[in-house]
């Protein structure tokens, strides 16, 4: 896989509560540098990512019902409306982990249902955080079948903020779930190229990664995400 190629599959990543400005507008200026599909930061900083994206091709994302995915379906549908008026193109909500977790697949389904009307009314992108290392095996799929029956357009496994981030079984088993034409994105502790290219040939199409940099220059990642 040429840089190219792998840097287009990136959502270059900055959710840590103390990014400042400064931080912020340079992952922008990365983004622009190595071309990565994606800025993906919180939603305070949408407009000034996408101001900086402007004129470019480069998406500004950014979360919904981030980490925990417990907010009410009203307040996520209203962080997303909010999100895309401000300048996010794409949008990445956290499931309902405890519902999903007690089995009420139907209000999962339906809030994912919400959320993707008002992403896609607004020519955004829906994401569905799952949350994999909270869920069994059959969850997981449970999970991924609601992200698709939903009307999303990507399952995606973390937040990288839980007890662990992307695994490779994982990812296996969301492609295998949605099928070949849906949107998987991996993300959460993914530090090297090797990494990267394995969770690509396990089935992602998206990676959201913090040592992005890092990874496309083959070098030591030093952070903490």
């Amino acid at each position: 896989m040429s840089n190219t190629e792998l840097a287009q599959t990136m959502d270059h990543t900055l959710l840590k509560a103390d990014a400042t400005r400064e931080q912020i507008l340079k992952i922008a200026q990365e983004a622009k540098q190595y071309h990565f599909a994606s800025v993906c930061i919180n939603p305070y900083w949408v407009p000034t990512v996408s101001e900086a994206l402007a004129g470019t091709d480069i998406a500004t994302c950014t979360v919904i019902g981030f980490p925990l995915g417990a907010n009410t379906t009203a307040i996520k549908v209203a962080e997303t409306i909010d999100a895309i008026e401000n300048g996010a193109t794409e949008v990445d909500m956290v499931m309902n982990i405890g519902e999903l977790k007690d089995g009420n697949v139907d209000m999962v389904t339906d809030e994912i249902h919400q959320l993707a009307q008002a992403a896609h009314a607004r020519h955004a992108i829906l994401k569905v955080i799952i949350e994999t290392a909270l869920l069994t095996k059959d969850e997981i799929v449970a999970a991924s079948k609601a992200t698709v029956a939903g009307g999303a357009d990507f399952v995606k496994t973390s937040t990288g903020f839980s007890t662990s981030g992307a695994k490779i079984d994982d990812v296996k088993l969301m492609r295998q779930t949605v099928g070949p034409d849906f949107g998987v994105k991996a993300s959460g502790g993914i530090h090297s190229r090797q990494e990267a290219e394995a969770m690509l040939e396990a089935g992602a199409t998206r990676l959201g990664v913090s040592a992005s940099v890092a990874i496309m220059n083959e070098e030591t990642y030093t952070g903490d995400y």
